[in-house]
């Protein structure tokens, strides 16, 4: 592959992963501080462990949504006329939701299930549990989103 081959071929999927992680890393850290604190007012291990991804998702996506236009907004005008192409961008949301419906289901149901086990079991501190329950179920998620954007052909071969 020639210099910068690479990067060319898969661009959009590194832009999209980047912007995964990038708000990701966001939504990381508020969950952690949130869970400590959460745990100094309510003993529920169960309903920590919800309401943190409650609070992850209002942090994560509308970030992940401000940086996928401010990557993106060039590809949806149409080049001969300048006006945004709205039957490109309905086409593209359908599949971006198809996608995001399949990982965030699996993301959701690892990141409660390995948070609230870790609170159950007492053997690290709430931001811990949640950091951890966090990390696993975004490897799986990364996997699957990427697999699901293949699925649904999002991104079309340069």
């Amino acid at each position: 592959m020639e210099n910068g081959g690479f990067y060319k071929k898969y661009q959009e999927y590194i832009l999209f992963n980047k912007n995964i992680i990038i708000s990701g890393i966001f939504a990381f850290f508020g969950g952690a501080w949130f869970t400590q604190v959460f745990a100094h007012y309510n003993s529920n291990n169960f309903v920590n462990s919800l309401v943190t991804l409650s609070i992850e998702y209002g942090i994560y996506i509308p970030l992940f949504a401000l940086f996928f236009y401010i990557d993106n907004r060039k590809k949806y005008i149409e080049h001969s006329t300048g006006k945004k192409d709205y039957g490109k961008i309905k086409n593209d949301i359908k599949k971006l939701v198809t996608a995001f419906s399949i990982s965030e289901v699996i993301y959701s149901f690892a990141k409660i299930t390995i948070h609230y086990e870790l609170l159950q079991l007492r053997i690290v501190e709430p931001y811990q549990a949640s950091m951890i329950g966090s990390l696993i179920a975004w490897v799986i998620f990364l996997v699957s989103i990427n697999l699901s954007l293949k699925a649904v052909k999002l991104f079309r071969p340069k």
